[in-house]
């Protein structure tokens, strides 16, 4: 695929962007870079190379799903200016 200024000024405007006339050339090439670089990895022979879907060949462990309060309310109220009966205290903002 080529890329000229007019298919750098398309993308950036469906990519919402705003790249000034002066960058336009240099932009062009960056894309150009970056296609060169698809084009090697679509030269390489995957052949016989089966998809991955982990990289470590290892069961995953899940935990038991167990309803609990986390007991760790005492230490998040600690910084709480004021708690009324185990909860935050706050000023009322509706009348």
């Amino acid at each position: 695929m080529s890329i000229d200024r007019e298919t750098v000024k398309k993308v950036a405007n469906l990519a919402k962007l705003h790249v000034p006339d002066a960058q336009i050339a240099q932009t062009t090439a960056q894309l150009k870079d970056i296609l060169g670089w698809v084009d090697q990895l679509e030269a390489v022979d995957v052949a016989g190379v089966a998809p991955l879907e982990c990289m470590v060949d290892q069961a995953v462990g899940y935990r038991t799903d167990v309803v609990s309060d986390g007991e760790i309310a005492e230490g998040v109220l600690q910084g709480a200016p004021e708690r009324i009966q185990g909860y935050f205290a706050v000023p009322k903002v509706i009348e």
